[in-house]
């Protein structure tokens, strides 16, 4: 699978010199100290470093969980940075889905009514039973998270992120409660995102092995991004082991 990101575009994500600095009674923790980037469209880019390196912070402020505390975030030329909670509620609900480490699902809702949550406020979505299928899971509609395996629930909380067509797909460690069989068939629905729907699709992990699948690795430590990889040719997610 050859990388076929173009740069020629305007980005879809341009930060420049982004701060975080958090205040804790009389200590100052930096969690990110002057970070540059640009993010493409189509393009899957895996964050990688070690816990506190910085890579959490920089996925929620690239979803609008948070803010930075200098600096300016662009989200196709719009400066988020300057937006108001209305309007970065309405940035998340529309243009950012959202995959966490822990699936997040409602226990007395199925498959079906956990997508559905998404589907009913967001202005374009697929129907639930489309996304289902897209993750593989048109047989587990009408199941409960608790009769879903770990792999099936964590494809479910993808299914519930897509399902609104976001253009931005963030993704948490999305496998970092899995064992390596089912990691890697989580990872192989977030490839099949990127890869059909052409979502900029963004990974934190601190696992390296996950960097072969990427078009571009950043490697954060410290608050810094300190290193930057392309990958010629992606590995497919079916081939990752570690």
């Amino acid at each position: 699978m050859s990388a076929r990101v173009s740069e020629s575009s305007e980005p879809v994500f341009e930060a420049r010199g982004l701060r975080k600095v958090y205040h804790t009674g009389e200590l100052d923790v930096v969690a990110l100290a002057g970070v540059d980037l640009s993010l493409h469209a189509g393009e899957l880019t895996v964050l990688l470093g070690a816990s506190g390196s910085g890579k959490s912070t920089l996925l929620n402020i690239l979803g609008g969980l948070d803010t930075p505390t200098e600096g300016e975030l662009r989200y196709k030329g719009w400066n988020l940075t300057d937006g108001d909670e209305r309007t970065l509620t309405l940035f998340r609900r529309n243009c950012v889905g959202f995959v966490f480490q822990f699936y997040n699902l409602i226990p007395s809702l199925t498959a079906r009514e956990n997508v559905a949550l998404i589907t009913e406020i967001a202005p374009d979505p697929m129907k639930p039973e489309d996304a289902l299928d897209i993750l593989g899971l048109s047989h587990r509609l009408d199941h409960f998270p608790s009769q879903l395996s770990g792999g099936e629930q964590q494809r479910v909380a993808i299914a519930r992120a897509i399902a609104k067509k976001p253009e931005v797909l963030l993704c948490d460690e999305p496998t970092g409660a899995l064992d390596v069989t089912t990691g890697i068939t989580v990872l192989e629905a977030v490839e099949r995102i990127n890869r059909e729907l052409g979502t900029l699709t963004v990974v934190i992990t601190h696992n390296a092995a996950m960097a072969e699948m990427a078009d571009r690795v950043l490697y954060l430590s410290d608050g810094h991004i300190v290193k930057e990889r392309r990958n010629e040719t992606r590995l497919p997610a079916s081939a990752l082991r570690w």
